[in-house]
């Protein structure tokens, strides 16, 4: 019972670090200028399909097949930079339901696009992680889910430290207290925002790599509930807080692994849309979120 027990334990973190470190690019984002980037998720699916197409170049060539994600992540960055500065650029100033709309729109586009390129079917993604496993207190660890543990643990720490010793972190929390002062201090609020979406698009790109690799397919529509579970990780850590959202990433990872173990696999995802109203409904700052009081 108990080796079951941690054994569920465990791949709940590792689903948990995948929704941490996607519940990141929509903290971030809103963080800076409280917008509920709806297309993030689709970031993830982006991700997939471009270490897919890379891959059997770079399996041809005889180069380790891990590689792909060191093309996707700066592929992906470069598209995050992209949107940013076509779609939610020219609506800086425009009323916040307006980008919430864009971001819908972007979110169905990067679908129909990928639909278009690479067709509705799931694409199979192969094995990347050709390590073997691990045995942790008698339990086998498999590789896919210990580098997972391991690689969102050091990517989330690094994040952590990058936003509080960086000159680019700094801008971005002055940005994110007051961006009329930080303007006023020297600070160029549109380069900072881009930085804001070029990392958030990177760390989705990281997400989507072991997401494929635990369940081995690729989809247009992939991004959509991974998105909004990392959405609820993010308003349970409390939207805004970058150590929130990984730890509202590992609570859910861990809630729905139990669920899936011990109640239903079916009634999962129903258990997280719980979570949310809950939260919502009784702490809606979430665990490490600040309650903000707004001007009408």
């Amino acid at each position: 019972m108990m080796s079951q027990f941690f054994h569920h334990l465990i791949l709940g973190i590792q689903s948990g670090g995948i929704y941490a470190l996607v519940a990141l690019g929509y903290t971030m984002v809103y963080g800076i200028i409280r917008l509920i980037n709806f297309a993030h998720g689709d970031f993830v699916m982006i991700g997939a399909y471009i270490s897919i197409a890379v891959i059997p170049f770079l399996s041809a060539t005889g180069v380790p097949l891990w590689f792909c994600l060191l093309i996707s992540l700066p592929l992906c960055a470069f598209l995050g930079a992209v949107v940013e500065r076509l779609a939610y650029k020219p609506l800086r100033r425009s009323p916040k339901l307006s980008a919430l709309i864009t971001a819908i729109a972007v979110s169905i586009l990067l679908k129909n696009l990928a639909a278009l390129f690479f067709g509705s079917a799931p694409l199979p993604f192969p094995n990347t992680l050709d390590l073997p496993p691990i045995n942790l207190a008698g339990i086998s660890v498999s590789a896919v889910t210990w580098v997972t543990v391991t690689v969102s643990v050091a990517v989330m720490a690094a994040l952590e430290i990058f936003i509080r010793k960086s000159r680019t972190g700094l801008a971005m929390r002055a940005v994110s207290e007051n961006p009329d002062a930080a303007v006023l201090m020297g600070i160029n609020s549109d380069r900072t925002i881009r930085s804001t979406f070029v990392i958030g698009a990177a760390l989705a790109s990281i997400a989507s790599f072991f997401y494929c690799s635990s369940y081995a397919l690729a989809e247009p529509y992939m991004g959509t509930m991974l998105g909004l579970k990392a959405f609820i990780a993010a308003v349970l850590g409390g939207t805004g807080s970058i150590t929130g959202a990984m730890l509202g990433g590992i609570l859910i990872g861990i809630v729905e692994s139990f669920t899936k173990a011990y109640i239903s696999s079916q009634l999962s995802d129903a258990v997280v849309f719980v979570i949310l109203i809950l939260v919502l409904l009784i702490k809606p700052s979430g665990i490490m979120g600040k309650m903000q009081r707004e001007k009408v």
